[in-house]
């Protein structure tokens, strides 16, 4: 099959990490994959041309140019299928196959953003689902609001696919970890720097514990910025609140195994999520998670230890949890995720529900 993955960049975010991982496993089962991006951001670029997987960049400004310019390589491509990932890229894979096309058509839902109930554009798009030959979701929460907004689309095209982990890069490696090395806890995040994540919500909740909570505690927070204000306002409060020594912020990393592999634990604190790609990741890794209870997260982890990402409260007591956990416990809750990962996120059924949605007659 020759399959066209299309996505606004091939940056270090987790919607790029999921397209990528399914591309190289197409690959590797022999299909001819190629990608179509118009925002060029190279982050995994060497990764795909190592795999010689092509990257198609259509760089142009003005929307309605970008439009036709990616429709025409869409239907010049000679594909079997298109696969699109986010809100502008589903939409612009849906409008190239006007007034007709020869390939499917499969759009990615990933973020179950509740703007959708509120934006005209956001629910628009969606309606536009209903010319696509499949709907993929990574939550069921996801598809539940897809069908609130677009009644009138098949329940024969919607699907729930979780996210595609990869067992052997993040298996857990007890060699490369110490239980709180230095001391210290060490809380991991992985996500860009948007309001969306919450980092203001993190800092907050961060204060609210005692001066021993404090001292035992250490964040490494791994992520790109975005364009908004979100971190230099999280930075000003965590010299407001003298909290400079437990926050570390780093770049964004191809090695991010590596640093989920050395944490005692895994925090999500956004607002909203499809299904995030590190608390699954985390599980795999046999790490405990603190996340917010948003989306199908809640379905992932023990209850106990989700919390209101609006309250700095619920999530300081979380924290709290944490730093109470003995070596024992954290160690047998690790273990109960990693039990739940082995199930849901098997990669080669994944990979195989995918081509199969690719390949069916509609």
């Amino acid at each position: 099959m020759n399959i066209l993955c299309v996505i606004d960049s091939l940056g270090s975010g987790g919607a790029q990490r999921q397209i990528v991982n399914l591309a190289l496993e197409f690959k590797e089962k022999g299909h001819v994959v190629e990608f179509l991006v118009y925002h060029s951001d190279p982050f995994y670029y060497d990764i795909l041309k190592n795999s010689d997987i092509q990257v198609i960049e259509v760089i142009e400004n003005n929307y309605l140019k970008r439009i036709l310019k990616m429709r025409k390589v869409i239907r010049n491509g000679k594909y079997d299928a298109v696969l699109s990932f986010l809100e502008a890229a589903n939409f612009i894979s849906t409008l190239a196959g006007f007034p007709y096309r020869k390939w499917k058509l499969i759009v990615g839902e990933r973020s179950a953003n509740p703007n959708i109930f509120k934006s005209f554009k956001l629910r628009i798009y969606r309606w536009f689902h209903l010319f696509a030959s499949a709907v993929v979701a990574n939550s069921y929460e996801n598809i539940k609001m897809v069908k609130k907004v677009n009644p009138l689309i098949s329940e024969k095209k919607l699907h729930v696919i979780y996210n595609l982990i990869d067992f052997d890069t993040w298996k857990f490696n007890q060699v490369d970890y110490i239980y709180r090395n230095n001391g210290k806890f060490n809380l991991t995040i992985v996500a860009s720097h948007q309001y969306l994540k919450n980092l203001n919500g993190l800092v907050e909740a961060v204060n609210l514990l005692n001066d021993d909570e404090k001292e035992n505690l250490i964040i490494n927070w791994y992520g790109g910025d975005r364009p908004d204000n979100s971190k230099m306002e999280a930075i000003n409060k965590i010299s407001l609140y003298k909290l400079d020594r437990i926050f570390n912020f780093h770049e964004p990393t191809l090695n991010i195994s590596s640093k989920v592999n050395q944490a005692d634990a895994i925090g999500l604190f956004s607002f909203y999520e499809g299904l995030p790609n590190v608390v699954c990741e985390a599980m795999v890794n046999q790490k405990p998670v603190i996340a917010s209870d948003i989306s199908d997260v809640g379905l992932l982890i023990e209850k106990k230890f989700t919390f209101d990402p609006n309250s700095p409260e619920d999530i300081s007591k979380k924290i709290r949890l944490l730093l109470s956990l003995d070596e024992a416990t954290l160690r047998e809750t690790g273990e109960i995720n990693y039990n739940s990962a082995v199930i849901l996120f098997d990669k080669e059924s994944i990979v195989k529900r995918y081509i199969s949605i690719m390949s069916e007659s509609f």
